[in-house]
């Protein structure tokens, strides 16, 4: 019992963390005269997916057998799976949830039935078509680069850490152009919203430079030791319920660590902001798909087996089903829930595997 109220606590942990996270780094974006959009896709990204990176680097340095460098492996790759459909598949829900709720307060007052609505919920497309192009220009940059990935993890040949020179490089590259566009974005873009008081300085309309650096890094280190006791738990908890470690390690982990990249999104959506919910997962996923693979092809064989394949190919099909809805403009809350059908498939997909 004692193993699910720690998970339970975590989670309650990250949760809270998040809120002071995203209250932080979105002062932080202004500190720093970035985009909205770079906020989501540069800062809370790297905040977030910075953990990841740092648990594949020790994985793959320290392990003493090829099983223990694989779990890094494994971290690299479980990542943007849970990235491209458990968190997109939650913001979904979570609008669909948000717009029912503000219909049917709309409705209230007149009286008219809910069912009486001449559209549903989901129905309405997600911003504009810029925030569109946005959004689906970071799938474009994220699909090749994944692809490669795991096409790397079916060869072997002797060059191939030096590749993963190439995935660094890819992200300098992706960073360089969200900092230009952004900028570009913001001096052209009218819309502006009121920042809410920072956490620390709740009485100031302008809080101090040093109040945001250290709720920043404050919440990232809550966050990061919330998120390691919570795998931890799952760790015990998964053979508890007849989980095999492999299932756990494959199933519950990835989730687990990407929890606060999914809590931001909740908390986004909650307060209107679902460009920078969007971008902040975009953005984490440009991050797990370069800098951890980097680290493990410099560091292991970079050998895929038949689960780690697996994974590469429901991520890339949930990607490419989210690009062409994207890019046709008619990405909906309803449509971004099924992202997160495509994990299930994934989860029923390792069953004859591992069998």
């Amino acid at each position: 019992m004692i193993h699910f109220v720690l998970l339970i606590v975590c989670a309650g942990a990250i949760y809270l963390s998040c809120e002071w996270f995203v209250n932080a780094v979105e002062w932080l974006g202004e500190r720093l005269k970035v985009g909205k959009m770079a906020v989501g896709t540069i800062l809370a990204a790297f905040g977030t997916a910075l953990p990841e990176s740092v648990v594949t680097l020790v994985a793959v340095t320290t392990g003493a057998t090829d099983e223990a460098k694989q779990i890094g492996v494994g971290a690299a790759m479980g990542g943007p799976l849970a990235l491209a459909t458990v968190a997109y598949g939650v913001t979904g829900a979570m609008l669909l949830l948000k717009r029912r709720r503000e219909r049917l307060e709309a409705a209230a007052p007149t009286g008219a039935p809910a069912s009486g609505l001449a559209s549903g919920p989901g129905d309405e497309t997600l911003g504009n078509a810029k925030d569109m192009e946005r959004l689906a220009k970071d799938q474009k940059w994220f699909l090749p680069i994944f692809f490669l990935k795991v096409a790397l993890g079916l060869v072997a040949f002797a060059f191939k850490p030096a590749l993963g020179v190439l995935f660094f490089a890819a992200y300098a590259v992706y960073f360089w152009r969200e900092i230009r566009s952004s900028r570009a974005d913001e001096d052209t873009d009218d819309e502006e919203e009121e920042l809410e008081p920072l956490k620390l300085q709740p009485k100031a309309a302008s809080p101090a430079t040093w109040a945001v650096a250290v709720q920043t890094l404050a919440t990232l280190v809550v966050i990061f030791i919330a998120a390691h006791f919570f795998v931890k738990q799952l760790d015990v908890i998964g053979p508890m319920l007849g989980l095999s470690a492999t299932v756990t390690a494959l199933l519950l982990s990835p989730i687990a660590t990407e929890l606060p990249e999914i809590m931001n999104a909740v908390i986004w959506v909650r307060q209107g902001k679902t460009r920078l919910a969007l971008a902040n997962i975009s953005g984490s996923m440009m991050i797990q798909a370069t800098v951890p693979s980097g680290i493990g092809l410099i560091f292991t064989s970079w050998q895929f087996d038949g689960p780690l394949l697996w994974s590469g190919i429901v991520t890339m099909a949930a990607i490419t089903y989210l690009l062409l809805t994207m890019r046709a403009h008619r990405l909906t809350p309803a449509r971004l829930a099924v992202a997160g059908a495509f994990y299930v498939v994934f989860a029923i997909g390792l069953v004859p595997i591992l069998g």
